[in-house]
């Protein structure tokens, strides 16, 4: 199984709309065991993360108030793709690649006032 990363926008009072995924295909946030072995890692959590350790329980929402909280969590591990490709045993460019999908989907949330939703 694939976890995804989508941008989303609310049409209605609480009815989010995925938005279409690029065109080039970075809709991947890792594999499913990404869950909890990278993004709901102990590491993860231990360098400030605090929206993306959620995975390791349920899907990730991020409401379009949340978005640059968000982006700078992305910001803050982006710096930190090998130490965390170390801890979690995925590679280093793994890591960076997946990081960047989700970094541009924060950033396509937020020049729509949309949200982000990882599942």
């Amino acid at each position: 199984m694939t976890l995804l990363v989508h941008t989303f926008v609310y049409d209605e009072p609480g009815k989010p709309r995925l938005l279409d995924d690029p065109e080039d295909g970075s809709d991947m946030a890792g594999f499913e065991s990404s869950r909890t072995k990278l993004w709901g890692s102990e590491h993860a959590r231990a360098l400030g993360a605090r929206f993306l350790p959620g995975l390791a329980a349920d899907d990730l929402y991020v409401q379009p108030e949340d978005i640059e909280e968000f982006l700078a969590e992305c910001e803050l591990l982006r710096g930190h793709t090998a130490e965390l490709g170390v801890h979690s045993g995925y590679r280093e460019d793994y890591v960076a690649a997946r990081l960047a999908d989700i970094t541009r989907a924060a950033l396509r949330a937020r020049s729509v006032g949309g949200g982000v939703l990882v599942w």
